[in-house]
């Protein structure tokens, strides 16, 4: 697989671009969108010759290439040659048709699975099994115009940041600060925290731990995550962490034990009256709410114990040193454990293909392990690849109230959903007055993006059609019938699946949160890193990441959802150079360098004094 392609150039895959792909619908089998074209059989898809692994993604399991082999008695005569070969070709044709009619209604039930939601399995294998198309006119011209620039050899500046001041930032939260107060004053007792959520949402919530224990001046034990029906996963701090490092990484900042010492353990903080919940805190709240509501229950009891904690600590105003201890918690102190590490590193490595310099940025996420290089074919050149968090799971387009181009259909689906997993929200908008139309939600910028108008981003800022896409994220509402419109400009769609063995995947199999630290590292160290929602918490840990290490490095694209509903609302009558044009200003916009706005995110926009030092 990996042989194929270098420097973003086409290879063999030119040679197929022409030939149309029809899967069949053997159940081991990836959805159509997942197979990457232009391979030949005898080239599998992993690099560590897992035979049945690999021969499942060979391209014998598509119609379309014949590929027979030579026999001298056909040099013999000619013309017997030519009967037979036509007389071949007939059947094969009439087989192929029966085969696509028999197939068409199956091929669309798989879907991409990544983090496993088991609530949306039937809306992500959706019936529909002809594509969704929004906008042909446009991905009509899309397709011309890539087309076009694989005939042209010409540079690109899309795999850099556009804005040379991104490398005069530098990580410096990990510095130590003489007038910082330490862990040196009395302590007022214990911390407790169990968070709620997945990877992401536990990170915050670990840090903003962190950050309380600083404020409050007590001792914080190691972090506890709360099981969740949505993530299915068990897993605690230290299967993800390592708590050690974490440890020693703030022993000069804040005291962390791991558990409670042994005459504390009996003690039940709801029953004493110390359990915080989200109901007694506002969101956001001020380092003054903590010292009035929640000071008060740790100097009486010893303990506060905050269940579910999230987002419940403002990021401003707060003292620098409470600040500058968030990023250096979420930027140095958390280390994933050597086992995410290690097949992190296998992952990107197999990705890239690559034996050059590493960065920062691989360094820091995956240690010692990126220097072990295996891979037999790691000298034949490095590729590029973007990676591309697309958030259009069911759950957030059914919550969105949009339509989708899906018709009558689509709306019951979504609206049975919505009944069954949003019923306050169904009895909401029975209640309104004025409920707001899926027209001007879109006009809006508040509906999620879909994977035709993802593809359409990515065509309109000039990459080409044999760019790699590693695809994170949950499944894909719609599965085939959606990504279609997305795989035909892009069909190099790439996941962890597609580069790790069943037994690499087997140890992460039931832990979303896990499998999900995997997608956090490839989309981290990833050339390009592509957003659709700048609310989601994973894009936003991940474009502070490669903010706060990527230097120069690290684009991210974020486009501006309102302003590209404007230029997508002139779908019938826009050209394509003024789509380009319009679509590279929108993100351009979104790239430049600015430091951190009063109560923005310190963990997505680490660019302040607090967290990063400014080089003149």
């Amino acid at each position: 697989m990996y042989g194929i392609m270098g420097n973003g150039s086409l290879g063999l895959l030119g040679i197929m671009k022409a030939t149309k792909y029809r899967c069949n619908n053997n159940n081991n089998d990836p959805p159509c969108w997942r197979r990457i074209s232009g391979w030949n059989s005898n080239t599998t898809l992993l690099l560590h010759h897992h035979h049945d692994a690999a021969s499942k993604y060979s391209t014998s399991s598509c119609k379309g290439l014949y590929a027979g082999k030579k026999h001298l008695w056909l040099q013999k005569n000619v013309i017997m040659t030519m009967v037979i070969m036509l007389g071949f070709l007939a059947c094969f044709f009439l087989l192929d048709y029966v085969t696509a009619i028999s197939s068409h209604d199956s091929a669309s039930s798989r879907f991409l699975y990544l983090n496993e939601k088991s609530s949306a399995d039937s809306y992500t294998c959706n019936k529909q099994s002809s594509p969704i198309e929004m906008y042909g006119r446009l991905l009509n011209m899309a397709s011309s115009a890539l087309a076009e620039k694989e005939l042209k050899q010409e540079s690109s500046n899309l795999w850099v940041e556009p804005y040379g001041i991104a490398s005069s930032w530098e990580p410096c939260a990990h510095r130590k600060l003489h007038n910082t107060p330490g862990n040196l004053v009395e302590n007022n007792g214990y911390i407790l925290v169990s968070a709620n959520g997945g990877l992401n949402q536990q990170r915050v919530a670990i840090c903003n731990g962190v950050a309380v224990a600083s404020l409050l001046n007590a001792t914080l034990v190691i972090p506890k995550f709360l099981y969740s029906n949505v993530w299915n996963d068990p897993s605690q701090f230290g299967d993800i962490y390592q708590e050690e490092h974490f440890m020693n990484m703030l022993k000069d900042d804040i005291s962390i034990v791991k558990e409670l010492p042994s005459h504390m353990k009996s003690l039940d903080p709801e029953a004493i009256g110390s359990q915080i919940t989200d109901a007694d805190l506002p969101k956001e709240a001020t380092a003054a709410d903590y010292i009035k509501i929640v000071l008060p229950l740790l100097l009486k009891n010893g303990l506060v114990h905050f269940l579910g904690f999230g987002n419940r600590l403002g990021f401003d105003p707060l003292p620098s040193h409470i600040q500058r201890l968030r990023c250096k918690c979420n930027f140095h102190a958390l280390k994933f454990v050597p086992k995410i590490q290690e097949v992190g590193a296998l992952l990107v490595r197999r990705i890239r293909k690559h034996s050059g310099s590493r960065s920062m940025l691989d360094t820091e996420l995956l240690g010692k392990f990126i220097d072990k290089r295996k891979d037999h074919d790691s000298a034949k050149g490095s590729i590029k690849y973007l990676a591309l968090h697309l958030r259009f799971e069911v759950d957030m387009v059914a919550y969105s109230l949009c339509e989708f181009g899906g018709g009558e259909s689509e709306r019951r689906e979504l609206q049975a959903y919505r009944e069954s997993h949003f019923p306050f929200l169904v009895e909401r908008l029975k209640n309104s007055t004025s409920p707001i139309s899926p027209m001007v939600l879109r006009k809006m910028g508040r509906c999620p993006l879909t994977p035709e108008e993802a593809a359409l981003v990515l065509a309109g800022l000039g990459f080409k059609r044999g760019t790699y896409v590693y695809l994170a994220g949950s499944g894909i509402y719609g599965a085939d019938s959606r990504m279609n419109p997305f795989t035909r400009l892009y069909p190099n769609v790439i996941t962890k699946e597609d580069f790790l063995a069943p037994n690499e995947l087997e140890p992460f199999k039931n832990f979303s949160s896990q499998l999900a630290a995997l997608d956090f590292i490839a989309c981290a160290t990833a050339d390009v890193f592509a957003m659709t929602d700048s609310g989601s918490q994973l894009s936003s840990m991940v474009s502070g990441f490669r903010s706060y290490y990527g230097g120069d490095h690290a684009p991210t694209l974020r486009p501006n959802k309102k302003r590209l509903a404007a230029i997508l609302w002139e779908n019938g009558t826009i050209g394509w150079n003024s789509f380009e044009e319009r679509v590279k200003k929108m993100i351009q916009e979104g790239q430049k360098i600015t430091m951190r706005k009063f109560g923005k995110s310190i963990y997505r926009q680490p660019r302040c004094p607090e967290c990063m030092c400014r080089q003149p």
